[in-house]
């Protein structure tokens, strides 16, 4: 079994070297499949984390009219501290609003000095109890701050949360889908190469087909050989993934971190690396088996 493996793919390095221009156009097909799908899982995987993260922080976020008065802050302050679900409140004043977008967007902090007015309205930052975020009483307590004398708007989390799950699950979907179809192209694209180192040794194929070759003997370093398209395009396409990654990661890391309230992105894990190279290597597989039916 080993000889024969070690055959299956000498031979296959072989015809592939041979060949490279044109391996190498399915290697590079199956490398952009497999990006493609890497990119998309990056992204999911690390709305999802975001998602649960936000979730166990959630927040009302309470936005006041410049002209409010004494009075309606006070019942504001009082709705706050008396519900059940609130386990703690900020008052974030129109110049505190001011600091944290210039420490959040410092490339525009210099766009917002010109302005002639501070265009950023003073809140309220109620933070819910554990468990909270997915309770009815939540919900009732942002109708009542909707019609509280002195608020202008009440953003909360868990609305666009639930948002943010429903585009998570999209992007997933979508993802799948473009992987899919560029990946039946790798394997169609190794499935024609692979046909053509065929056809390049057909002389040799009939000559063991006379001396009475096992069919599976015949086949296999085709099929060998689709493997080894498919490994290579996959392990290119995880260092393309991991360098862009890490250029981005070092452009914009902190950024984001900061932007998304403190969720570093993440790399794949090794995992989903592993499962990566190994459908590179199936679609591969799937090229060549398909090119050693031509074998009969």
């Amino acid at each position: 079994m080993m000889r024969a493996l070690q055959y299956f793919f000498t031979e296959a390095a072989v015809s592939l070297w041979r060949g490279r221009r044109a391996g190498l156009v399915s290697i590079i097909t199956i490398t952009t499949a497999v990006f493609v799908l890497g990119v998309f899982l990056i992204l999911t995987s690390n709305l999802d984390r975001a998602t649960v993260a936000w979730r166990a922080a959630a927040e009302v976020s309470v936005y006041l009219r410049d002209q409010i008065s004494t009075e309606e802050r006070a019942g504001i302050e009082r709705l706050l501290a008396e519900s059940p679900v609130v386990a703690a409140r900020e008052y974030v004043s129109k110049d505190d609003a001011r600091r944290r977008f210039d420490e959040l967007f410092p490339d525009l902090a210099a766009a917002a000095a010109d302005l002639p007015d501070n265009p950023f309205p003073a809140s309220y930052e109620a933070r819910l109890r554990g468990g909270a975020a997915n309770s009815q009483s939540v919900e009732a307590l942002v109708r009542q701050l909707e019609r509280q004398f002195g608020v202008s708007d009440v953003q909360y989390d868990r609305r666009w949360l639930d948002r943010l799950a429903s585009v998570t699950a999209v992007v997933r979907w979508v993802g799948i889908a473009l992987a899919f179809v560029l990946g039946a192209a790798a394997a169609l694209t190794v499935a024609n190469v692979v046909r053509l180192a065929l056809y390049a040794r057909r002389d040799e194929i009939e000559i063991m087909q006379l001396v009475g070759a096992p069919l599976a003997h015949i086949r296999g370093p085709f099929v060998a050989e689709g493997l080894l398209q498919g490994g290579a395009g996959a392990g290119l396409a995880l260092l393309a993934l991991a360098g862009t990654y890490a250029a981005l990661d070092a452009r914009y890391g902190v950024t984001v971190a900061r932007m998304v309230g403190g969720v570093v992105i993440q790399f794949l894990p090794l995992s989903l690396g592993v499962v990566l190279v190994l459908g590179g290597m199936a679609v591969g597989c799937v090229g060549g088996l398909v090119a050693a039916r031509g074998v009969r």
